[in-house]
């Protein structure tokens, strides 16, 4: 097969496709921007994931940081750490997202949901992606950050940009990246200095307060940390909900389902995970010459790990494209697997189950009107716009 662009829209519009011809006749191949190394079935990327010291996260860092680009905040986050390094702030992190994030959000969520209710049920066609996809997820990182309502598009904003850096970003969008990167770490130094006049009940606060080894974390440190919780807390959530509204919209049978059973919801989150995994590569670098389903990649090579084609791989889930609730379930990978499994990962599945419980009892008919069109982030491909129509519910 010729060479894959990832960022063509053929591609963009329907990767599946395009996945299970790399599962069968080239399972780790270079592909486009960049010539970076795809791995495309379930069991190389399970173990590429569990062997940080041989395939380091470094290769998350490479991506985010282009020629073109100064300084990113987020290439020095602990999603681009190897160990040891990367334990010390993982426990850290996981655990406020454990104490701070996952028991405040569901106020939060709710309210959203049920504000969105209200316009999807008078009938006119709603951007999901700007209206709930967006709004929800933003909200709740923005309430937890203590930012105000001003600020939030602002943040989605710059937030769109920051993860759009690949190696194919195209010259002209190159200097709107650089200033977001800008204006965000600006933004968000501010925010560090007000805090550290005044603390507030939010998770600023917390970095500001907290130690490592003994030492408070410098403002360098909390800024990548904030950068890469708007990210973890944000993309996820987004494209998921979207997701979630455009299956609903592809198998009207399984709206009726969940209507009627909403306990089955968790199911159908899970099965949304495997068949739109909301990460669908992960980057990383091979630190020596490696053998990976008999090819020789040098020392060096940025791997791309296409986890949304290991969601779908054959070999270990039956019949993958046929979306099925039913599914017995199988270890997920659509978080990634190992010491980088997604922060946002308990987040996401919570503001979904919390989004579609609020939604469902309120509509019984969902359209799609116009075709997607899709972001061009290296490593989760998903909707930019989306726009709909509802019918409501008697």
């Amino acid at each position: 097969m010729a060479r894959l662009n990832l960022f063509d829209p053929e591609f963009r519009k329907d990767p599946y496709p395009y996945f299970a011809e790399l599962r069968r006749s080239a399972p780790v191949t270079q592909v486009d921007p960049g010539g970076m190394w795809a791995v495309s079935r379930y069991d190389d990327i399970v173990e590429i994931f569990k062997q940080p010291t041989r395939f380091s996260s470094y290769g998350q860092r490479a991506a985010a940081i282009q020629p073109w680009i100064e300084r990113n905040p987020l290439a020095d986050s602990i999603a681009m750490m190897d160990p040891p390094q990367h334990g010390k702030y993982r426990a850290f992190a996981t655990d406020a997202f454990k104490v701070r994030v996952l028991p405040r959000i569901e106020p939060l969520a709710r309210a959203v949901a049920r504000d969105f209710v209200v316009r999807a049920r008078k009938g006119g066609e709603i951007d999901v992606c700007d209206d709930i996809a967006s709004a929800m997820p933003m909200g709740v990182i923005a309430n937890l950050l203590g930012i105000e309502s001003a600020h939030r598009q602002r943040i989605r904003a710059w937030n769109d940009d920051i993860i759009a850096i690949n190696p194919g970003t195209p010259p002209e969008a190159q200097p709107r990246i650089r200033a977001s990167i800008a204006e965000q770490e600006r933004y968000l130094l501010e925010v560090i200095e007000e805090r550290r006049r005044a603390r507030r009940d939010d998770l600023v606060s917390d970095l500001l307060d907290a130690q490592i080894e003994g030492h408070h974390l410098t403002d360098d440190e909390i800024l990548s940390s904030l950068f890469v919780i708007i990210v973890a807390g944000y993309e996820t959530s987004s494209h998921m909900l979207t997701c979630a509204l455009r299956i609903l919209a592809t198998y009207p049978s399984l709206l009726d389902r969940l209507r009627a059973n909403p306990t089955e919801i968790p199911n159908f989150i899970e099965e949304l995970l495997r068949f739109e995994s909301p990460v669908q590569m992960a980057v990383r670098l091979s630190v020596a010459e490696e053998e990976i389903a008999g090819v020789r990649v040098p020392a060096g090579a940025i791997l791309l790990l296409l986890v949304a084609s290991a969601c779908r791989d054959e070999r270990y889930f039956e019949d993958p494209d046929r979306f099925d609730i039913d599914r017995k379930q199988r270890a997920s990978i659509s978080f990634g697997h190992g010491i980088h499994f997604c922060l946002g990962a308990a987040l996401a599945r919570a503001e979904a189950r919390f989004a579609l419980e609020e939604i469902l009892p309120h509509i019984r008919g969902v359209h799609v009107t116009r075709e997607p069109t899709w972001n061009m982030s290296l490593t989760a491909r998903g909707p930019l716009t989306c726009w709909m129509k509802f019918d409501p519910a008697p």
